[in-house]
């Protein structure tokens, strides 16, 4: 059954960019008003409506999984094109294996042999009779022989054609490109780097700091930034490393790192008959270990002057390759404004749900249309900037170890906030999905919008704080902290924000005085209902008002804090007492519910309990983060004081796994001598690799993984004696 929904709106409150149209053009669009929603978020796609009567592709193959293959897949339902799913093995049951009207196991689950898998796509692709393939992004995405074989078999690559895939793919060539074609770029190293100290010699010559980066591909994956020597030889073999991985292409270069800049992307739209557009700017400079993870769209930092040369330069740029598809041109700016080129992504964009927000343009229903041969109905002067969209990327990640090592698990309760207006969720899991070591942790693009960027961020709050996930660790905490955080309220930022403002890393909410007791009064009025639940009165019923104490006394601890709670029962609210400050709680305090809106005084939350158990441990997250809050009665607070510390683990003598993952590689043996800070053991998840060093001076004592195995989280691997 199709997510779109059709409805009827007023134009002029839900575009207010209308008037910018000619009369023509609002004449057709008051007549055919378009309305489709993903998971929930109504878009108008009124700058160019989908034609039912406009020649069309009768099935299309999602060459993808997850979000993106679900996205592609609810466009196709509303166009009428049929779709055709292919999965792993352990994707079998995936959310968008069930959405397609064909699905087909193509391989086993690491990647390589089954969504890299050309030859047994091609052979999907032959059996259903597909006409066309939707690559999505990552895996053939911005594959040049992929898009070839299947021109060869006489199907659509709903993308850009080869040459401008091999053209713009490869950094060093696009770079030459962009400069011919008139295109502000970073100085470096026009050419690829040979080996070590063939880097090392580039990057004096250019100057630290340095990016040193893989030629194909991109995503954050074969990027280093070096300071000097040193970084420069250790980045040039992870990046080297992990773009073989990544790509099956270990090519690198090196260029001119622009300290403290903004990262910001122009949306483009190419046809087959050379015409181009721009649909504005992206703000992508939220980023931790060069993948994006909070984006927004307009900028708060492009004008009206900078906005139509960024989007000429790379409009440009797309016409100088011959480009024929949607696709990215991504922009460094510094601090006057100055743009340099970046790279160009030659397919759909992670973040491309906010351009659809304040344009109105339904970016896969436009590839699909320019892959069947039309022209772009749209105009330059037919795309507005209307309102504010914000994307957070809620990932399977634990964001309290550098800002996000993956997480992986069953999601065992899972509730998106559908129920809040103007929010988004692309998504393609579900309650009962699985997060897997072997693929991308994103769990879903939660996407708000509204008039103004206030009100977009008012909603990603809200949006945030009602989301639901158990059973594996995620970055809401940091996406809701940042969200309130001053810098970034007021577009304050840049691609070196999280260090500047966690220089220590994510802690968590650092809550006020004020917000620490609302917290607390909340816990204990949870503590208060559900002992009154669960008291069984001898032949009487529990609810009998007399029966049910009036007041308690318990002791709450957060961390090494105690606070002593007073709670009395009222008829609509509950009244606590913390240190002598009286706050009145909303009489709402239901245990029933995933999530609960209550307030302290007249300051409204939303809050999520977790855990509750019969020892007085309570699990609540709290402006988004989670916090653990044992609560007792008084007396057996003082009791607890004599129970014994438990040991802590000396963890400069072991070397603990950070995250899930697979041991790409061991560098020591028992017996050896290694020094503080060597590096001992490679660990790859989600195709990123990571370098694990010992704390300290010592010998081996025991070698726990070897290459190629599977490891969990927090699972010793090397000891020291």
């Amino acid at each position: 059954m199709s997510n779109f929904v059709l409805r009827s709106v007023s134009i002029f409150h839900r575009f207010p960019a209308f008037g910018l149209f000619s009369t023509a053009k609002r004449v057709e669009l008051l007549s055919r008003q378009a309305l489709c929603t993903t998971n929930g978020l109504f878009t108008i796609y009124t700058a160019d409506p989908i034609n039912p009567k406009e020649d069309k592709f009768e099935k299309i193959l999602i060459a993808n999984r997850g979000e993106i293959a679900c996205r592609v897949i609810r466009t196709c339902r509303e166009m009428g094109i049929k779709t055709v799913a292919v999965h792993s093995d352990v994707d079998s049951m995936a959310v968008h294996a069930k959405m397609a009207d064909e699905a087909y196991c193509i391989g086993t689950a690491p990647t390589s042999k089954s969504y890299l898998n050309m030859d047994a796509i091609l052979d999907v692709v032959r059996e259903t009779g597909t006409q066309a393939v939707h690559p999505g992004y990552g895996f053939l995405s911005e594959n040049m022989e992929f898009a070839r074989r299947l021109a060869e078999n006489n199907v659509v690559f709903l993308g850009p054609n080869a040459k401008a895939i091999h053209a713009m793919g490869d950094k060093i060539e696009s770079k030459r490109i962009a400069k011919s074609a008139g295109v502000n770029f970073i100085p470096g190293f026009d050419g690829v780097v040979k080996d070590v100290e063939d880097c090392i010699k580039i990057a004096n010559d250019i100057g630290y700091p340095v990016m040193i980066k893989a030629s194909a591909g991109g995503g954050g994956k074969g990027m280093r930034i070096a300071w000097n020597d040193k970084e420069a030889a250790e980045g040039f073999k992870l990046s080297r490393d992990e773009a073989a991985s990544s790509f099956g292409d270990d090519r690198l270069l090196v260029e001119k790192f622009i300290d403290n800049p903004r990262h910001i992307e122009i949306q483009v739209l190419c046809d087959k008959h050379g015409n181009a557009i721009y649909l504005n700017e992206r703000e992508c400079s939220i980023q931790r270990r060069n993948q994006k993870v909070i984006e927004e769209a307009p900028s708060t930092f492009v004008d009206p002057p900078m906005r139509k040369a960024m989007g000429e330069q790379a409009t440009a740029l797309a016409l100088a390759v011959g480009y024929d598809s949607a696709g990215t041109v991504e922009f460094l700016v510094d601090s006057k404004k100055n743009f340099y080129f970046l790279e160009m992504n030659t397919r759909l964009q992670v973040e491309h749900p906010i351009t659809e927000c304040i344009t109105g343009v339904d970016l896969v229903h436009q590839m699909i249309r320019i892959g069947k041969g039309h022209k772009l109905n749209l105009k330059q002067s037919d795309i507005p900037v209307r309102g504010w969209a914000l994307e957070s990327r809620v990932y399977a990640e634990d964001p309290y170890k550098h800002f996000g090592l993956p997480s992986v698990g069953r999601l065992y309760k899972y509730i998106e906030p559908l129920s809040i207006p103007k929010v988004r969720c692309d998504s393609g899991i579900k309650e009962g999905s699985e997060i897997s070591i072997y693929y991308d942790p994103m769990i879903c693009k939660l996407v708000t919008y509204g008039d103004t960027r206030k009100e977009a961020l008012d909603t990603m709050v809200k949006a945030l704080d009602s989301y639901v996930i158990r059973g594996v660790t995620h970055n809401i905490p940091l996406l809701r902290d940042i969200m309130t955080e001053e810098r970034f309220v007021k577009g304050d930022i840049s691609t070196n924000y999280l260090k500047t403002v966690y220089p220590e890393g994510f802690k968590g909410k650092q809550l006020t005085n004020i917000e620490r007791n609302d917290m607390l009064a909340i816990v204990g009025c949870m503590y208060v209902k559900d002992a009154i639940r669960s008291v069984n009165f001898l032949n009487q019923p529990r609810t009998l008002e007399s029966n049910i104490p009036k007041s308690w006394s318990v002791a709450a601890q957060v961390n090494d804090q105690v606070f002593p709670l007073h709670i009395s029962i009222k008829k609509d609210y509950f009244k606590v007492t913390i240190n002598d400050q009286v706050l009145e709680v909303g009489g709402n305090i239901s245990l029933s519910v995933p999530v609960l809106e209550t307030s302290v005084g007249n300051r409204p939350y939303t809050v999520q309990l977790i855990t509750l158990d019969a020892s007085g441990y309570i699990r609540m997250r709290f402006q988004g983060t989670a916090y653990n809050i044992n609560i007792l009665p008084a007396d057996s607070f003082n009791l607890s004081k004599h129970m014994l510390a438990k040991p802590k683990m000396d963890v400069a003598k072991v070397v603990i796994a950070p995250m899930p993952g697979m041991v790409k590689q061991v560098a020591c043996r028992v017996g050896d001598m290694v020094a503080e800070g060597q590096e001992v053991c490679i660990i790859e998840a989600m195709k990123m690799q990571n370098s694990l060093s010992v704390g300290s001076t010592g010998k081996v004592k025991a070698v726990n993984c070897k290459p190629g195995e599977t490891v969990e989280d927090e699972q010793i691997l090397i000891e020291l004696e």
